[in-house]
């Protein structure tokens, strides 16, 4: 499997931490960024995910910041993309077998490091259970379809 990472500033140490987790584990993983405590805007580097992850480069991808809300809201303005903010390890089983999520979205300041690990594992390990909950992830995909693409009434270009 492979798995995009990135962080901004708030999230550089669990996502550094994640990163050795997944390599020990055999996932093929690519950081991509940050590699400083540099501050930095999230919405980029959840856009660099969300990208990788729905163009199907990658399978999963992983966000961090401080509480990892931006990065989720952030990913879910990608196409395709289902990303989950998840703090408990029963949540990130659930999210993956429900709603089939495609990329995981922690909190630095909110979840710990050994916590978060067991998470990724979890979120990692377990398969979306179709079903009934296929018709519901189909749904969301349609709820999509509608407003993805539609331009907003007012909105002008920066030409």
């Amino acid at each position: 499997m492979r798995v995009a990472l990135a962080a901004d500033h708030g999230g550089l140490e669990l996502k550094n931490s994640i990163r050795s987790w997944l390599e020990k584990a055999g996932y093929s993983v690519e950081d991509f960024g940050v590699h400083t405590g540099e501050s930095v805007d999230y919405p980029d580097y959840a856009k660099i995910v969300a990208e990788k992850v729905a163009s199907g480069e990658f399978d999963r991808g992983i966000l961090v910041c401080g509480t990892g809300i931006g990065m989720s809201i952030a990913a879910n303005k990608v196409p395709g993309i289902r990303a989950a903010l998840v703090h408990d390890v029963f949540s990130a089983r659930a999210t993956r077998e429900h709603n089939d999520s495609n990329i995981l979205c922690i909190g630095q300041r909110v979840v710990g490091e050994g916590h978060a690990l067991a998470i990724v594992e979890a979120w990692l390990r377990t398969e979306f259970s179709g079903g009934r909950h296929s018709r519901r992830v189909e749904k969301i995909g349609a709820i999509e379809s509608v407003y993805c693409c539609r331009s907003l009434e007012g909105s002008q270009s920066a030409d």
